[in-house]
């Protein structure tokens, strides 16, 4: 059955964008009512803004979604991952700024926040799309894919010139925990020299220091502390997909491949899949395919210390 969750779950923080400081809580919602954002800090107008991949504004630093009244609410993936990871249908998701707050730079804070409140069921089946058909994108050397499966798997794969990163890859099909196990603890990164440059151009303005980011220099990882994974980049590019991939608006069964990909990819991609003439369909989910669903088997135990 569809859930969401049992009470209101607040976080404050600043934006790792625009530096503003906001608070963002997440609401009890009915059945189908899917995950929307209201900016309460806006006093007249629509203030609702849906989660939805046709709201999403190309951006290749964050996913950034707006209204058609051209209200927005930027840095989404990370609460939509956690929403997602959490098996987490339904919610009125508020903030009192432009920008979602970074945060430690990864999803386990709003993980934790989540599942200590914990979910109610709601009186109605969930609902999940279907992929049918194998649909590609690409841009340049990167690529993403979806393809059939009987459940979400992802695999990732990037590659940087900065020895520090390298050349990673990680697949995990995403049911019995495994994002809040595996995934949700790993923090945005950049380069020092992407830091520079994101700065200069009115952009990272909310740090990108050890406190929410992991930054790399070349060989050295300047975050104090070091990483929490050997393969940290590659587990955070994959809870990034997660996130974007929970704006198809239900749940996703099928096989996300990404190959250096990054937010704006991934949006063109699912723009692709719903355009692609019999290349997905929903389906009501019965108690064996919602066992195969992210969010199903989530324990408490498993959450990373570090949310």
């Amino acid at each position: 059955m569809q859930t969401t969750v049992k009470s209101p779950i607040s976080f404050a923080g600043c934006g790792l964008h625009t530096g503003r400081k906001a608070t963002v809580t997440i609401r009890p919602a009915t059945a189908e009512h899917g995950i929307w954002f209201s900016r309460t800090d806006v006093a007249v107008g629509d203030r609702l803004i849906p989660a939805r991949w046709d709201a999403v504004l190309r951006s290749p630093l964050c996913t950034k979604i707006e209204n058609q009244a051209g209200l927005q609410v930027s840095t989404v993936e990370h609460i939509m991952a956690a929403l997602a990871g959490c098996g987490v249908h339904n919610a009125l998701v508020e903030i009192d700024g432009p920008e979602v707050p970074i945060l430690d730079g990864s999803a386990a804070p709003f993980v934790r926040g989540i599942m200590q409140r914990g979910l109610r069921t709601l009186p109605a089946p969930v609902r999940a799309f279907e992929v049918l058909k194998e649909v590609t994108v690409s841009d340049g050397q990167a690529s993403a894919t979806l393809a059939p499966a009987d459940t979400l798997r992802i695999d990732f794969e990037i590659d940087f010139e900065d020895e520090a990163i390298g050349h990673q890859k990680k697949s995990l099909i995403m049911n019995n925990g495994s994002f809040a196990r595996e995934l949700c603890d790993s923090r945005t990164f950049c380069r020092q020299a992407d830091v520079d440059a994101m700065r200069a151009n009115g952009l990272a303005l909310g740090g990108a220091s050890g406190e929410n980011a992991v930054v790399f220099d070349g060989d050295r990882v300047l975050s104090p502390g070091g990483l929490r994974h050997a393969d940290e980049p590659v587990r955070h590019k994959m809870l990034d997909a997660l996130g974007d991939l929970a704006l198809a608006g239900a749940p996703l069964i099928g096989h996300y491949t990404g190959v250096r990909a990054g937010h704006s990819l991934t949006n063109t991609l699912l723009r692709s899949l719903f355009a692609t003439p019999g290349a997905v369909r929903m389906v009501v989910c019965d108690r064996s395919t919602a066992s195969r669903l992210p969010g199903y088997g989530l324990i408490w135990d498993e959450i990373p210390a570090v949310a």
